[in-house]
């Protein structure tokens, strides 16, 4: 199986459309098209239905999908641990998205500098696929809100998200918050039921987003309140760009680490969570 057939299936299954494809891994269109050709016959299937709109995966292509993913990426590792001089050592390491910006990043900066003798692959996804990637051998840890209960992973408590409601009105009310110019970011199932229960009277709001980063830009920008992590807006707030509202409940949750139950690299696994 040629890796560039499964990067070129991959990229079309991501843009749906041949020449975004094309521009993308820097070939020809006339290139993707004989690639996927080629895939699809050493498979017997059609991977995708092309029409005047571009392309969408067929059954088959969805089945692909994340044999595909796992096969890149177990590439990608075996390149980098093999190119590894004697000694050395290799960590794949996920994050949720939602927490990357609030805390991994510096997480990473610790392990790069900490453990230097480790060659790291960082990636940052989706719950979902990060239990995926654990489970297929692709990621060796992952950090995230809602931990997978599988048998096959092992999970630890290893920090905590806490949550403010912030505004750019330092005049706003908690009463008044998450009504006038309320922004919803997403921090999970477990976020959306207690938020629920805190704010039972809160109207639906007009603006939900997926990332911390997002959502500060967007109150910047737009003005309007949400619940970030304050730990996160310590420019903010010493610039009085934002505010926290006063009284305003705080939402508290746990953060947990999660790795394959009797995996070989638990040494230097145990090592980067000390740091996180």
């Amino acid at each position: 199986m040629n890796i560039e057939l499964l990067r070129t299936f991959l990229e079309v299954a991501r843009v749906r459309h041949f020449g975004q494809s094309a521009e993308g891994l820097f070939i020809t269109q006339a290139a993707v098209s004989a690639r996927v050709k080629t895939l699809e016959s050493q498979l017997g299937v059609s991977l995708f239905d092309r029409g005047r709109s571009g392309v969408r995966l067929t059954p088959a292509g969805h089945r692909l999908m994340r044999h595909a993913e796992s096969i890149v990426a177990g590439w990608r590792k075996a390149r980098q641990d093999v190119a590894l001089g004697e000694g050395a050592q290799q960590l794949s390491i996920g994050g949720s998205l939602r927490l990357w910006d609030v805390m991994l990043q510096d997480w990473l900066h610790r392990v790069h500098h900490d453990a230097s003798d480790t060659a790291i692959i960082a990636e940052c996804h989706t719950p979902e696929v990060l239990t995926r990637r654990l489970l297929d051998g692709s990621l060796d840890l992952a950090v995230m809100l809602e931990p997978p209960q599988i048998e096959q992973l092992q999970t630890r408590n290893v920090g905590r998200l806490t949550l403010d409601l912030v505004t750019t009105n330092p005049s706003m009310t908690a009463a008044d918050a998450v009504d006038d110019g309320y922004v919803f970011v997403d921090w999970g199932l477990a976020h959306s039921v207690e938020h629920a229960r805190r704010h039972p009277m809160a109207p639906p709001p007009q603006m939900r987003l997926g990332q911390a980063r997002m959502a500060i830009e967007y109150l910047l920008t737009f003005g309007g309140n949400a619940y970030l992590p304050a730990a996160l807006l310590a420019a903010e707030l010493a610039d009085e760009r934002l505010f926290i509202v006063p009284e305003a409940p705080r939402f508290d949750y746990p953060v947990f680490c999660a790795y394959r139950t009797g995996t070989d690299r638990i040494d230097v696994i145990e090592h980067v969570i000390a740091l996180l």
